[in-house]
C-alpha cells in the first residue's frame, strides 16, 4: 500500500517530546507519529468514540 505524504506543522516542544519518545521506542519520528495516529484510530473504531471524552479540552502540560 502506498503511503501519503502530509506536511505537518507542530510546535518545537511537541516535536522534541515526540522525538524523545520515538528514541525510547526505537522508532523514527515519522514512525512514532504514525504509530500514535494508528493507535488513536484503533481506539476510536473499538469504542466508537474519540480517545477521550475530553479530547478538545486544553491539556494541562507544557508543550
Amino acid at each position: 500500500m502506498a503511503k501519503k505524504q502530509v506536511p505537518l506543522r507542530i510546535s518545537e516542544k511537541l516535536f522534541n517530546a515526540i522525538a524523545a519518545w520515538a528514541e525510547d521506542d526505537f522508532r523514527s519520528i515519522n514512525g512514532q507519529i504514525e504509530y500514535l495516529l494508528t493507535e488513536c484510530v484503533k481506539q476510536r473504531k473499538k469504542d466508537g468514540k474519540y480517545v477521550g471524552e475530553d479530547i478538545d479540552k486544553p491539556l494541562d502540560i507544557d508543550i
